[in-house]
């Protein structure tokens, strides 16, 4: 499509057509395509401002960058600010700051879960370790389990010991899920306490979490 049919197609009261407008503006310049996206961080279809997010994480700008700040502040959608997040972290280390205020303002288990997966992403082990933190404090089960399934990378690092504290503190919640990522979570740790869990793990009665204390001994 030329410029003048994605124009069209953005205007158009169809979303379908709007949305294919956007995947259009994927073979069009950051000059040309970010003020075009940017016309539609408030259109009335979640699925609209969605393409609008992604497209705003592949089509780099400072102003793509502030839109992207306002869509996870105002958007009142928790797909939309989900996937502003997601885009944001394309971005690189200067996003981590208001990724990790985000987490800490926005407590949708969605939003919360694709901050972690940027942290992650962007290899940022101090504001992963805040973050999880705080996520544990809470009781959103999804949540927890992303948290704890993301300390696990932090063995061997500045925050190893901060991390296994964390760990250890669910090996015995009552949620086997729970147990589940702590045994595997842990199986990356040398340290004897984690070493011990591992091994009480071992007998956990569900059979889920036994198995997953075998796998890691593998």
């Amino acid at each position: 499509m030329d410029i003048e049919q994605i124009k069209n197609a953005l205007n158009d009261a169809d979303p379908q057509q709007r949305m294919k407008g956007i995947r259009e503006l994927r073979n069009y310049e950051a000059d040309v395509a970010t003020p075009l996206l940017i016309n539609h961080v408030n259109d009335q279809e979640f699925l609209v401002r969605s393409f609008v997010a992604m497209g705003l994480g592949r089509k780099q700008s400072d102003a793509a960058f502030e839109a992207l700040l306002s869509m996870i502040k105002q958007d009142q959608d928790p797909n939309v600010r989900s996937e502003a997040a997601n885009s944001l972290s394309y971005y690189g280390e200067v996003a981590v700051p208001y990724l990790r205020a985000m987490y800490e303002s926005d407590e949708h288990w969605l939003v919360r879960r694709s901050i972690i997966a940027a942290i992650v992403d962007l290899k940022s082990p101090q504001e992963l370790l805040e973050i999880c933190e705080i996520g544990l404090s809470g009781e959103d089960e999804p949540v927890m389990e992303s948290c704890l399934s993301a300390l696990g990378l932090l063995g061997k690092s500045e925050q190893e010991t901060a991390a296994l504290k964390l760990l250890l503190a669910f090996a015995d919640d009552q949620s086997w899920r729970i147990r589940l990522q702590v045994a595997k979570s842990l199986s990356r740790y040398d340290d004897p306490d984690a070493i011990a869990t591992l091994s009480k793990l071992k007998t956990d009665p569900d059979h889920r979490v036994v198995g997953a204390v075998l796998e890691s001994m593998i």
